[in-house]
C-alpha cells in the first residue's frame, strides 16, 4: 500500500541527498521500489546485488512499467541495459532505506513507533501492545508476521519486515491516515539486509533468542549480532529487554541505547512479576514496573510464555503512554492472536489447538504448557519447513517424541527438498511404535490425530499457525491448519 498523495522529488534533489553530482533532467519521482511487481510510473527502480542474482537486470524491464530512473551500485550499473537515468552508490542496499525515508519525508518521525525483535513471542507481544492501543482508542498501525493493518483495513504481507522501500511506503501510508501508534515486528534478517535503514523507532524490544534461522545466520553469535542492532542509538530511542532469557541479558548490558528491564523471575528488573497464580481461564497476575507501579489482574492467556509476552507488552504500552490503570483494566479484554494457541471448538469432547511454534523453543514451550494445563493425553502433529536450518529438525522430532502422548510426524512446507527426506533428519535415531505414525501428507496426519482424540485429550497442530499456503517445489498450494483441523473433527460425525 501507498500513500494516496505521492511524494515529489526530483532527480537532481537525489543527487543533492547523496552528495552527487546533479547532472541528471529534471525528472520527477514520485514513488520507490526494488520490485518490478511493485512498480507504478514514476518510480526510482532499485536495483539491489541479491543471493542469486543482481536485481539490475530487470531495469530494462522496469523503464518499461514506466521507472523514471535507476538507483544502484557499481556492479548493477555495468550489468544495466536500459536507457534510464542512473544514480551510482556504494552500498545501495543500506542507502535505499535511507533514500526511500527521505523520498517520502521520513514518516517515522511522525509516529510513535514501537520495533519488537526475538525468536519467539514477536506476533503476540506486538498484538497485545497493538490491542491496548485500540482499548485506548488511538488510531494505530500494526506490521507484521500476519500481516499490516492500518486501523481496522487489513493487508496481507510477504515478509515479516517488507523491503526498505515499501516499508517507508507503509508507514507514509499510516501517517496520512493519521495513525499516532505503529508496533512493527523485526526479523534477524530484515536488520541483517539494511531493510530497516531508515526507520528510527520510540521504543524497541527483545523477547529471546533460541535456536532458529542458522542456516542464513550460521551461529547463534551472529543470530545475536543481527539482533543486537536494533538497540543501537541508528534505530531506536530506548531498549525494553526480556533479561531471562540469557541473551537478553548481555543485550541489557551491551546495548548502545538506555535499557529497561523484564523478567518473570528476577526482582531486580524494572518489570517483574509479584505473582501469576494459574487459573482455567489464563493466570491471575501481580506485578511491579517502574516506579513502584502495581499492576494486577486476569490475564486470559494459556501458557507460561505468554506471561513472559504479556509482560513485555505491558512495559511496552506503559511507555508508551497508557496509564497502570487502564492497562489493568484492558487485561481481561485481550484476545488471541491468529494462529497463536488458537483453539478450534465446534462442539467436539476434547481440545484442538493450532499454534506456529517452528523452532526447538517454542515446541518444547507449548507442549510442556499443554501437557500440564490437558485433563488426558496430548496428541502433537508436527513437520519442519524445508531449506530452512537442518539442524533443529532432529531436535524438534525428539521434543515431539517425548512430549507428546502421540505423536504425529508430517510436513510443513517443504519447498524445494523432498518432504521424506525431511522427514528421515527428524526421526532420525528416535524409536517410532504406534499409535505415533510418520505422515507426510498434512491433511491425512490431522486426521489422523484427530481419530484418535479422546474425551479430554488435546490435538496440537504446529509449524504454521496462521498460514494459509503450504510451498511445494515453488509453487504455494492453499492450506490453513485451522480448516484442516476443522474438517477433520467434522468428519468424525
Amino acid at each position: 500500500m501507498r500513500p494516496f498523495i505521492p511524494p515529489s522529488r526530483t532527480l537532481n534533489d537525489l543527487c543533492r541527498y547523496l552528495g552527487l553530482p546533479e547532472t541528471h533532467p529534471e525528472l520527477l519521482i514520485t514513488g520507490i521500489t526494488s520490485n518490478t511487481k511493485h512498480l507504478e510510473e514514476g518510480d526510482l527502480f532499485v536495483g539491489l546485488p541479491g543471493a542469486k542474482q543482481h536485481g539490475a537486470i530487470f531495469a530494462a524491464q522496469a523503464e518499461s512499467q514506466g521507472a523514471v530512473a535507476l538507483l544502484t551500485d557499481a556492479a548493477g550499473s555495468a550489468i544495466a541495459s536500459t536507457a534510464l537515468p542512473i544514480v551510482e552508490t556504494q552500498d545501495v542496499r543500506l542507502r535505499t532505506g535511507d533514500v526511500s525515508a527521505w523520498i517520502y519525508d521520513f514518516p517515522f518521525g511522525n509516529i510513535f513507533t514501537v520495533g519488537i525483535t526475538g525468536t519467539n513471542g514477536k506476533t503476540t507481544t506486538a498484538s497485545l501492545l497493538h490491542q491496548f492501543w485500540q482499548l485506548e482508542h488511538r488510531e494505530v498501525g500494526f506490521i507484521g508476521t500476519t500481516g499490516v493493518s492500518i486501523g481496522n483495513q487489513d493487508y496481507p504481507t510477504s515478509f515479516t519486515t517488507p523491503e526498505a522501500s515499501e516499508l517507508q511506503q507503509i508507514v507514509a501510508a499510516m501517517r496520512e491516515q493519521h495513525v499516532t501508534h505503529m508496533v512493527m515486528e523485526v526479523s534477524s534478517h530484515a536488520l541483517d539486509q539494511s531493510r530497516v535503514a531508515g526507520a528510527h523507532f520510540s521504543l524497541s524490544a527483545f523477547s529471546n533468542l533460541t535456536q532458529d534461522h542458522l542456516d542464513y545466520h550460521g551461529s547463534m553469535e551472529s543470530y545475536y549480532a543481527a539482533k543486537a542492532k536494533l538497540f543501537t542509538s541508528e534505530y531506536s530511542d530506548l531498549a525494553l529487554i526480556n533479561i531471562d532469557d540469557p541473551y537478553g541479558l548481555r543485550l541489557s548490558q551491551e546495548a548502545g541505547i538506555p535499557v529497561i528491564t523484564v523478567s518473570r523471575f528476577n526482582k531486580v528488573a524494572n518489570w517483574h512479576y509479584v505473582s501469576a497464580l494459574e487459573v482455567e481461564s489464563g493466570f491471575e497476575i501481580s506485578l511491579r514496573g517502574e516506579g513502584g507501579v502495581l499492576i494486577e489482574g486476569l490475564l486470559p492467556l494459556i501458557g507460561d510464555h505468554n506471561l513472559d509476552n504479556a509482560l513485555l507488552a505491558m512495559a511496552l504500552a506503559y511507555n508508551s503512554g497508557v496509564d497502570p490503570i487502564a492497562i489493568a483494566a484492558y487485561l481481561p479484554k485481550l484476545g488471541g492472536v491468529p494462529g497463536r494457541l488458537e483453539k478450534i471448538d465446534i462442539g467436539q469432547d476434547f481440545r484442538a489447538l493450532v499454534d506456529f511454534a517452528h523452532t526447538p523453543d517454542a515446541v518444547e514451550r507449548i507442549l510442556r504448557t499443554l501437557q500440564k494445563s490437558s485433563a488426558q493425553r496430548v496428541i502433537g502433529v508436527l513437520g519442519c519447513g524445508g531449506d530452512r536450518d537442518r539442524t533443529k529438525r532432529p531436535i524438534m522430532g525428539k521434543l515431539l517424541l517425548e512430549l507428546s502422548d502421540i505423536a504425529v510426524f508430517t510436513s510443513d512446507n517443504p519447498r524445494s527438498e523432498n518432504p521424506l527426506d525431511i522427514l528421515l533428519e527428524m526421526t532420525a535415531g528416535l524409536e517410532i511404535h504406534s499409535p505415533c505414525v510418520v505422515e507426510v501428507d498434512r491433511a491425512a496426519a490431522i486426521r489422523y490425530a484427530v481419530s484418535q482424540a479422546g474425551p479430554g485429550d488435546t490435538v496440537v497442530v504446529l509449524g504454521k499457525g496462521h498460514e494459509l499456503g503450504q510451498e511445494i517445489n515453488g509453487v504455494k498450494y492453499p492450506f490453513d491448519d485451522r480448516i484442516e483441523l476443522a474438517k477433520a473433527i467434522e468428519g468424525l460425525e
